[in-house]
């Protein structure tokens, strides 16, 4: 479960350490903020639809003890809107793009190239502190799809009164030093059909689905490049995310083959917070555009930004059943429509 779990708080990290840049937006002062949130927006909904996937493969719950142990991978797709955004001059402050760019690649964007930004600060007094930077393309172009990826590892318990709990857990763990994470999840699903008499003989199974997920994530920034116009003290990156899910099950459970499909609804959210100080350099130029000389800004704990992502959703998936050994896929439409695969080991 680790190794897995990995792989995802890893993707998440590389929101922070592409090219080592993420200290470098901070020379956009108080327009930071909104370019970052911009930038990493797609990735955030994607992981969040993600942890709301994969919590089932049929409607059925096991028997009292029954128990399942289940590794899957979901992957959100980003759609072709949310890979670049535009770029409003009247949304910042300080900010402009030199060769006219309209719209900018969002880190879900198959488009990797960087571009310059260009930052003017007025000063009030007839002076301006000027830098520039390069925000960061896309790494989809990395990626076997372009899609955010999620994979998972699960435990399924039957308990009295025909009642599943789904356990989802990831203790706190360090990852070359710099990355520390744990993950939690919680889901019940409960029988229907027990209380429809006779038509529980039926293949049909009809249950309920409530599932909640945590993932906490840190990483420490470090200033990679002692030339450059940003300097870091300790710097870290926080990320939060909480996430639940309801929704209505049913499945035709046959021998060798279930069909199952879900109806219900999704909702996230997530905080990413940048800590430490950090000293940001620029060059002071006059009205003419002449640079005569130099000024530094020292900002603490400049970044917080809240994402969300919710809405109805709707899955159809197959499972093929070789005794207690289970390989299954499915597909959901939602904003950000998911597919998930894996195998499963059930029993009772």
């Amino acid at each position: 479960m680790k190794n897995l779990t990995l792989v995802l708080l890893l993707f998440f990290t590389t929101t922070f350490v592409k090219a080592q840049e993420l200290e470098n937006i901070l020379i956009a002062a108080d327009d930071a903020g909104l370019l970052l949130q911009n930038y990493v927006n797609p990735v955030m909904k994607g992981l969040m639809y993600d942890m709301n996937g994969g919590w089932y493969t049929t409607a059925k719950t096991h028997k009292t003890f029954g128990f399942d142990i289940t590794i899957n991978a979901n992957a959100s797709f980003v759609p072709s809107s949310d890979q670049m955004f535009a770029f409003v001059p009247n949304d910042y402050m300080f900010l402009s793009l030199p060769n006219g760019e309209t719209e900018l690649p969002t880190l879900m964007s198959e488009n990797n190239a960087e571009t310059t930004v260009n930052v003017r600060i007025d000063n009030g007094n007839g002076t301006y502190n000027v830098a520039s930077f390069e925000m960061p393309g896309g790494i989809t172009e990395d990626l076997p799809i372009n899609a955010v990826p999620a994979p998972m590892v699960q435990l399924g318990l039957g308990l009295p009164l025909n009642t599943d709990i789904k356990l989802r857990l990831v203790p706190n763990i360090n990852f070359d030093e710099d990355v520390e994470a744990n993950l939690f999840g919680l889901g019940l699903q409960h029988d229907l059909m027990q209380y429809f008499g006779p038509l529980e003989k039926l293949p049909l199974n009809l249950s309920i689905l409530a599932a909640f997920t945590n993932m906490d994530v840190t990483y420490n920034i470090e200033d990679g490049d002692s030339g450059d116009d940003v300097t870091v003290t300790n710097g870290e990156a926080q990320f939060k995310m909480n996430t639940w899910t309801l929704q209505a099950l049913a499945s035709l459970d046959f021998k060798v083959v279930t069909l199952y499909g879900g109806f219900g609804y999704n909702n996230g959210t997530s905080s990413t917070k940048m800590k430490g100080t950090y000293t940001v350099d620029y060059d002071v130029e006059d009205g003419g555009g002449n640079v005569i000389g130099t000024a530094s800004e020292t900002v603490t704990d400049p970044i917080s930004l809240d994402f969300d992502a919710n809405g109805v959703r709707a899955t159809l998936g197959a499972r093929l059943n070789i005794g207690f050994f289970k390989i299954f896929a499915d597909y959901t439409l939602q904003e950000y429509n998911t597919a998930s695969a894996g195998i499963a080991f059930s029993f009772r």
